[in-house]
């Protein structure tokens, strides 16, 4: 199991990236949570097998539709935490 924290910067408020971000979490089977952040960014923490939190990091880093991701910062670790699920947190 692995954890990653990413922070995503550019067009990435009022684009649906945290609803889209949480339903592709949820549909690969990952724990944690999305948030927009006050400088405009957005939050993830995201914790599984590897290979299917890759997964969620290219998904972020490619953005949606109506968003452009310009700077991704991106942090791994082995460190585990409780999460039921994966959720958009305010």
């Amino acid at each position: 199991m692995v954890k990653v924290h990413l922070v995503l910067k550019g067009i990435v408020q009022g684009v649906f990236f945290r609803s889209n971000t949480c339903k592709k979490a949820d549909k690969i089977k990952l724990d944690g949570f999305v948030r927009n952040i006050d400088d405009g960014s957005v939050e993830i923490v995201a914790q599984g097998d590897k290979d299917k939190v890759d997964q969620l990091v290219e998904y972020c880093i490619g953005g949606c539709e109506r968003g452009l991701v310009e700077d991704v910062d991106i942090d791994y670790s082995d460190e585990e935490e409780e999460f039921e699920g994966f959720e958009i947190r305010r």
